[in-house]
């Protein structure tokens, strides 16, 4: 999962980026310090990982991964080649979801593009600049399906239609993702490539002293916006989480305790990003390694193992599976058996959350 980090130049997107990542990407108060996209990888935290390393004594623990790419800051104009323009949304084009920082924070010595802090405005400068490139993408499109359409292909006619309906939905300043279309005309749109159908998470990115105040207006105006789209907004203060990220873990809880923070950022933007893009995680346990594996939800179970190996899939016979709450309570994957709690399933099982498993193939 590649999740983009976007907003305006000096929203906090680095700042966040480095806490999430510890990659030590350049953070600094003028536009666009940021210029080719940062990479960095993160752990999913699964405290499920670690008992099950002890139940079995485990000599290597691998949790899940997350990609996150900090990318340069967009301004007005960027579609038509302004600031970066159309280097940073291509950047955007490589990504599964979005992670929308918006400044709500106030702060005179860090300046701000437009002057002053307004999320609104902000939001509505990133959304139509992105939604002018989807434009520009998609009439190319239209015209070599018209093309096509003309020459007798159906399912060119078929798409032609559906990208007529995208084509009305941006224009009236819409991102594509909330086109009413049906589940063919879905499919259609992927192909499209769209900036705007991608999911996005808003980050309302605040001050320390506004983590407390529910009730904040800048905060309230993104949680406002994104409930239109039905997207979801998480509340953070990035130097916070900066600061939290050079800690020893002994020192992070009574720091968090400070602050009032429950729940550290990482960890909720990556629930947050896992129920957007309909991501589950299973598990394998043994004394060499306890795993977590990274699924779509509704991935049945030969396709769950070919994420682990092609081989596995191709020569998937049947799975013994346990859920991790049954495993723990029994103490054991033997006394599990026992007591009837592991299961024998075939090429027509669902994976679920917290599924351990082990697969048997043959090749």
């Amino acid at each position: 999962m590649k999740l983009g980090v976007i907003g305006l130049p000096n929203v906090g997107k680095s700042t966040l980026f480095n806490a999430l990542t510890h990659a030590g990407a350049e953070s600094a108060n003028y536009p666009f310090c940021t210029i080719e996209p940062n990479v960095g990888m993160v752990n999913v935290p699964d405290e499920r990982l670690n008992v099950l390393g002890k139940l079995y004594n485990t000599q290597k623990i691998t949790p899940a991964t997350i990609e996150f790419v900090d990318i340069a800051g967009l301004v007005k104009g960027a579609s038509q080649g302004e600031g970066l323009g159309n280097k940073f949304l291509s950047h955007i084009r490589e990504v599964d979801a979005i992670l929308h920082v918006v400044r709500c924070f106030t702060n005179d010595n860090i300046i701000h593009v437009d002057g002053n802090i307004n999320p609104a405005r902000d939001i509505e400068t990133i959304n139509i600049e992105l939604t002018l490139a989807d434009l520009e993408s998609l009439e190319k499109q239209i015209a070599k399906l018209a093309r096509q359409a003309n020459g007798g292909d159906k399912i060119a006619r078929k798409k032609l239609e559906t990208y007529e309906i995208i084509k009305d939905h941006l224009e009236k300043g819409l991102p594509a993702r909330t086109a009413p279309l049906d589940r063919e005309q879905k499919k259609y749109l992927e192909e499209a490539f769209m900036i705007t159908s991608k999911p996005v998470i808003f980050v309302a990115n605040v001050s320390p002293n506004q983590l407390d105040n529910s009730q904040d207006i800048n905060v309230q105006t993104v949680k406002d916006i994104a409930k239109k789209e039905n997207a979801e907004v998480i509340t953070l203060c990035a130097d916070i989480e900066a600061e939290l990220s050079t800690l020893p873990p002994q020192d992070v809880e009574e720091y968090m305790r400070e602050f009032g923070i429950k729940e550290l950022g990482l960890n909720k933007l990556i629930k947050a990003s896992y129920k957007l893009l309909g991501l589950i995680s299973y598990l394998t346990a043994g004394e060499k390694e306890c795993r977590a594996w990274t699924i779509k939800k509704g991935t049945l179970a030969p396709a769950a193992a070919g994420v682990i190996h092609t081989d596995f899939e191709k020569g998937f016979i049947k799975a013994e599976v346990v859920s991790y709450d049954n495993l723990v309570n029994c103490g054991s994957f033997n006394n599990a058996k026992e007591q009837g709690k592991v299961r024998m399933e075939g090429k027509d099982y669902e994976v679920q959350d917290g599924d351990v498993m082990l697969f048997r193939f043959n090749v």
